[in-house]
């Protein structure tokens, strides 16, 4: 039997008149190339989660449409691009309502503070982008590790400090119209941080970010209110749900704070 004899029978009728919010492919890995906000591009490796919702009357969705996006050119994304793919997932499995999640780490090269050695850190970003009644959404995530050093341990203790990586967790839905860079996420955190993390570091460069975080001391509270300031501030920046985990290193648990904010 030939291929165009063949039944389709995820295009037959279903009778129990249910409608699926989301069916497609989860957690499938594919290459991709990400375009930072210079223009280089960046090779990495993402994950995406890619559905449609599906009318009553529908069996089944077209599955291999999804392989099929990922496959017919070159994934190249930027933050400002992203609603593409949405748009082409929409059009493709002839639907309304379509929501892809990617998941990737983005390398970016820095340099140590004294000795100016440089090397690659790596933040685990999300893209997520949702078509909806013709409407396209993209929100950001990134995740950025830093330092946190107790004020509290400071002031009441004669000599040091504890201090822990922290992570820092920015979501934000991208105003429309606007363009948000993943780098502007990660270095208003790093900047709010009492340190940022370097993959790389000389003797000098040890001592550096040692004495710069004791400078600068900040609770799980004050990382937040610091970093909500300059969000609230950001016309790009319709709604955001920020968190910062302490990975305390005088506990066995962690200290943590979130705030969320809908601006319009």
């Amino acid at each position: 039997m030939s291929a165009t004899h063949l039944p389709d029978t995820q295009n037959s009728a279903d009778t129990r008149h249910i409608i699926i919010d989301k069916v497609g492919i989860k957690d499938i890995i594919h290459p991709i190339t990400y375009i930072d906000c210079d223009g280089n591009k960046i090779p990495t490796i993402g994950m995406f989660t890619m559905t449609v919702s599906l009318p009553e009357h529908v069996k089944g969705t077209h599955m291999s449409r999804f392989i099929e996006i990922l496959n017919e050119s070159s994934c190249e994304f930027s933050a400002h691009n992203f609603d593409q793919i949405i748009d082409k997932v929409g059009e493709k499995l002839e639907s309304d309502t379509a929501h892809i999640t990617l998941n990737f780490p983005f390398f970016r090269k820095k340099e140590a503070p004294s000795s100016r050695v440089q090397s690659m850190m790596d933040y685990q970003v999300t893209l997520y982008g949702t078509l909806s009644k013709g409407e396209i959404q993209v929100m950001i995530k990134v995740v950025v590790p830093v330092t946190s050093l107790c004020p509290c341990s400071k002031s009441i203790s004669k000599y040091g400090a504890h201090n822990q990586r922290s992570h820092i967790t920015i979501k934000a839905k991208v105003s429309k119209g606007s363009i948000l860079h993943i780098e502007d996420l990660i270095d208003l955190a790093e900047r709010k941080a009492s340190c940022e993390l370097y993959a790389l570091l000389k003797r000098d460069d040890e001592k550096m970010v040692t004495e710069r975080a004791y400078d600068n001391p900040a609770f799980v509270e004050d990382l937040v209110r610091d970093i909500a300031v300059d969000l609230n501030a950001d016309d790009k920046i319709s709604y955001y749900c920020l968190e910062s985990e302490n990975f305390e290193s005088i506990h066995n648990h962690s200290a943590y704070a979130l705030i969320e904010n809908l601006k319009c």
